[in-house]
């Protein structure tokens, strides 16, 4: 791969395989984190909040063909949603009437839920046909709205991971084929950019907890583009892969069809030297929220680039995405990601129940785009 000099002053600034250098001492305790949700049996990757304070969360399947892979918190247990078919997927069903692997969801800026599903059953699969989709929920009557199928920007390599709006505009992060997709929603065009450009494809092996990451056969395992944000203004956009740093890119030269990726890749920026990450959210006032899984930790990232932590504490193995909600807190699953056997060379899980969602007051306003 081309090695650009930009890319030589990243290693210097990062180390190999440090658990991240600009912080300074850690904004809260361990005691202003509040327990908010736990589960005795079921792996999370994120949250997501209404503005009523409705809860739900993305789930790892750990047995083959059970268990939810979206849920609603109620009473403090996750229910399946939006109802039992949409989680019953098993092999040999349609994959296009049903979740097969959930992998990111959020409140979307006109109050539905929306989810990606990857469509393909195991890490490292090729998606199946007609799998791999955004769907919207209408949560007021808790039904499907409509679904974006996604099939013609993703081949056999491809893992749709996360996604953020612009607009009318779905930028949705592809860590198999690295690149991204852009999705416009009036007229459901896909548009695929930045492809196989190095600021999209991992480094170096994901690491956990100080620790190589390996799949299920045994191979280290490389998650390409992934974590992205929008700037407030919507000017701005953010990304990374898995094990970071964190670039940035002007949303005009997505949004423009006409631009060649050659031009775009003129304009990619470094502007955070992150690490290994399991999510990230962001506030009103553009500060990013990036977690850390080797220090066990959350990092804050001012909208200049200056990086602090917010946070450090065992408890925080895995923090996947998070979530700000009305009222100024950051809920904060630590999804031990790196301990299924997904994640951890095919062993047996090591993940140590209950799995929990923090909350922690951050005071800052949230950004629903």
């Amino acid at each position: 791969m081309r090695r650009t000099p930009l890319f030589a002053t990243i290693l210097l600034t990062l180390g190999l395989g440090g658990p991240g250098h600009a912080a300074e001492g850690a904004q809260f305790d361990g005691s202003a984190l509040k327990p908010m949700l736990q589960s005795d049996n079921l792996v999370f990757n994120g949250v997501t909040r209404s503005a009523d304070g409705r809860v739900f969360s993305p789930f790892q399947r750990q047995t083959k063909d059970k268990g939810i892979e979206l849920g609603e918190w109620k009473d403090g247990k996750p229910v399946a949603y939006p109802n039992e078919a949409w989680n019953a997927w098993k092999q040999g069903d349609d994959p296009a009437k049903a979740f097969v692997a959930v992998n990111a969801i959020r409140m979307g800026p006109d109050g539905d839920l929306w989810v990606v599903d990857k469509g393909a059953p195991g890490l490292g699969d090729a998606p199946l046909p007609g799998g791999a989709k955004l769907v919207q929920i209408d949560i007021a009557k808790n039904e499907i709205r409509k679904i974006y199928p996604l099939d013609a920007a993703v081949d056999e390599k491809g893992f749709i991971d996360d996604f953020r709006f612009n607009g009318r505009k779905v930028y949705l992060t592809d860590a198999g084929r690295p690149g991204l997709v852009v999705l416009d929603l009036d007229s459901g065009k896909l548009r695929r950019v930045l492809d196989n450009h190095w600021s999209m494809i991992a480094q170096r092996p994901l690491t956990g907890q100080g620790r190589v990451l390996r799949d299920d056969k045994g191979k280290p395992l490389a998650i390409h583009a992934d974590q992205l944000e929008v700037s407030p203004d919507g000017k701005t956009f953010y990304y990374q892969a898995c094990t970071g740093p964190l670039y940035s890119i002007e949303t005009r030269w997505l949004d423009d069809e006409g631009a060649s990726d050659e031009e775009r890749a003129k304009h990619v920026k470094l502007f955070a030297p992150t690490v290994a990450t399991g999510g990230t959210a962001i506030a009103a006032d553009g500060t990013i929220y990036s977690s850390d899984t080797d220090a066990l930790r959350v990092l804050k990232i001012a909208p200049d680039g200056t990086t602090s932590t917010l946070v450090q504490d065992p408890r925080l193995i895995w923090v996947d995405a998070m979530w700000i909600d009305e009222e100024g807190g950051l809920w904060i699953p630590a999804a031990q990601m790196n301990r299924t056997p997904a994640m951890n060379g095919g062993e047996a899980s090591a993940v140590k129940f209950p799995t929990t969602i923090f909350r922690l007051d951050i005071g800052a306003m949230p950004l629903r785009n």
